[in-house]
């Protein structure tokens, strides 16, 4: 028997997948796609954006004094970001075989693309290049944090927890004793196969 909390994640889910198939159609909207891996513009496109590149020496005449002074201190952080990530690695790779959990495809959150932008410049591009490491990382990291938690403590919380990870979904009630019970094992074994694990 479903709750209702189930009935509205699983809204939540079809609401998700309507999304994606919008996004899907932005990207004919704005002419390009994808071709092993590779975005491609259509020619013309790809000539348009190269008028809108802004030069380096503009951009930095441009920008506010606040944004060059906070500029080392961002960029300090690639330091204990990329040592999460190779924390997080390792952690999975040892953890995750004991455990029989799927590991995460860390190539599926770590997404580096807009650095071929033709009307990004060369500190736009590293600046996203970098925004898009670090985010990656961090959503690689809740995947696996999500993971683990799925199979040691799959219980939701009393209080309202913002933005949960995807695994937050199937945890049990807080305060159905008879239910974790039921559904430990079910959950830990549902993180063998990758695609349970809602690795996309």
């Amino acid at each position: 028997m479903t709750s209702r909390i189930d009935d509205l994640l699983e809204h939540i889910a079809r609401l998700e997948r309507e999304l994606e198939a919008e996004v899907d159609q932005r990207r004919a909207r704005w002419r390009y796609r994808i071709e092993a891996g590779r975005i491609r513009f259509e020619h013309e496109v790809h000539l348009a954006h190269r008028r809108f590149k802004q030069s380096v020496p503009r951009f930095l005449r441009e920008s506010s004094i606040p944004n060059l002074l906070t500029a080392p201190l961002i960029y300090s952080l690639v330091v204990p970001i990329a040592l999460l990530d190779a924390w997080m690695s390792l952690y999975q790779t040892i953890c995750f075989r004991i455990y029989g959990i799927a590991r995460v495809r860390r190539s599926k959150y770590i997404v580096i693309d807009r650095q071929h932008l033709a009307y990004l410049n060369a500190i736009e591009k590293l600046n996203c290049m970098y925004c898009g490491y670090a985010n990656g990382v961090f959503a690689y990291v809740r995947e696996i944090a999500g993971r683990t938690e799925q199979y040691w403590c799959p219980i939701r919380h009393a209080r309202r927890v913002r933005a949960p990870h995807e695994h937050y979904r199937d945890f049990v009630d807080y305060g159905d004793a008879e239910g974790y019970r039921r559904r430990l094992i079910p959950l830990r074994r549902e993180l063998r196969d990758s695609r349970r694990a809602k690795d996309h």
